[in-house]
C-alpha cells in the first residue's frame, strides 16, 4: 500500500465513496426517494440561475441528488450480487470441467457456448418479459448469463494449472476434485480472475442500468441510474441535464473500479508464482 500508484489511489478513493454513498444511502440523502419537493427540472448549482438543490430536480420535481444517492444503492447492490452469483457459478463450473475433462467438459462447453451465442441483452430481454423483474429476478438472470463469460476464463486458466507438476502430485497423493480445484487451482488463478472481476462488475453495472432504460430492471418505487435517464431523456430537448448525472456517476464508478482493477492485477501478478508440489 505504500507503494500505490496515484492512478490506483484516485481509483480506490473513488470507488470507496460511492460504496460508501450506497451502504448509507438512507442517512445521507437530505430528501426521501419519491418526495416531491419542487419544481420540474430546477436549475442545479452550477447552472446561471441554480435551484435550492445541488443537482436541481428531475422530471416531476423530486431532488435528484436524493435519486441519485438511493440509485447507486440499489445500482450497486445489484451488479455486486449479480457478480457474486456469476463469478461463483462461472468459476465452479469453470475449474471442476478443466478438472474432469472428457465428456462432462465437452458437454458443458458446448452448453456454454450455445448461451454465448445468443446476446445476452437480447436473452434477458425475453427471459424478464415473462417473469416478475423483481430484484432477486435480475440478479439471478444477470448473474447466470454473464456466468458464461466467467466459466470460459476460469477454464482456460485451469486448463493450463491442470497440467503443472503439483496439480498431478497432488492426484498422485489421492486429493478429490474438490481438494484440487479449491487448494491447488483457485489460489492460482486468482490473478485474472481478480482483474475480469472488475470488468465483470461494470458491465453489471451497464448491463442493469440498459435493462431499466428499456423499461425490463429495477421498477418503480425504487430507483437506479438507468432508470432515472429514462424519467428525464426528454429534458435533453430543453438543455436540462437531470439525464446526463447518471451517465457521470456511471462514467466515473466504470474508470475507477477498472483503475483499481489494475492495480490489483499488477500486484498478484508481480507477488504471486506458481505453487510448488
Amino acid at each position: 500500500m505504500s507503494r500505490i500508484p496515484l492512478s490506483a489511489l484516485i481509483g480506490l478513493v473513488a470507488t470507496g465513496s460511492f460504496f460508501f454513498v450506497a451502504i448509507f444511502a438512507h442517512w445521507i440523502a437530505p430528501y426521501g426517494l419519491n418526495e416531491t419537493i419542487g419544481d420540474v427540472w430546477e436549475a442545479p448549482f452550477w447552472a446561471a440561475e441554480p435551484s435550492p438543490y445541488w443537482l436541481g430536480t428531475d422530471s416531476i420535481g423530486r431532488d435528484l441528488l436524493s435519486r441519485m444517492i438511493y440509485g447507486a444503492q440499489t445500482t450497486i447492490f445489484v451488479a455486486t450480487m449479480a457478480t457474486i452469483v456469476s463469478f461463483v457459478t462461472g468459476s465452479i463450473l469453470g475449474f471442476t470441467a478443466a478438472v474432469t475433462g472428457g465428456w462432462v467438459d465437452q458437454v458443458m462447453s458446448r452448453l456454454v457456448d450455445l448461451f454465448m451465442s445468443i446476446p445476452s441483452l437480447i436473452l434477458a430481454l425475453v427471459i424478464l418479459s415473462v417473469m416478475p423483474t423483481t430484484l432477486t429476478v435480475l440478479i439471478v438472470v444477470m448473474g447466470l448469463l454473464d456466468s458464461t463469460r466467467v466459466y470460459r476464463l476460469a477454464r482456460a486458466v485451469a486448463v493450463d494449472i491442470t497440467v503443472m507438476d503439483y496439480v498431478e502430485a497432488a492426484r498422485l497423493r489421492g486429493e478429490g476434485t474438490r481438494w484440487i480445484i479449491f487448494r491447488e487451482i483457485l489460489p492460482n488463478a486468482l490473478s485474472p480472475l481478480v482483474a475480469e472481476l472488475g470488468l465483470r462488475f461494470i458491465f453489471a453495472v451497464l448491463f442493469i442500468s440498459t435493462l431499466s432504460f428499456l423499461g425490463l430492471g429495477v421498477q418503480p418505487p425504487l430507483a437506479d441510474w438507468g432508470g432515472i435517464v429514462k424519467e428525464n431523456k426528454e429534458g435533453l430537448v430543453y438543455g436540462v441535464s437531470a439525464a446526463l448525472v447518471p451517465a457521470v456517476a456511471i462514467a466515473v464508478l466504470s474508470i475507477s473500479v477498472n483503475l483499481v482493477a489494475d492495480w490489483v492485477l499488477n500486484r498478484t501478478t508481480s507477488l504471486k508464482g506458481g505453487r510448488g508440489a
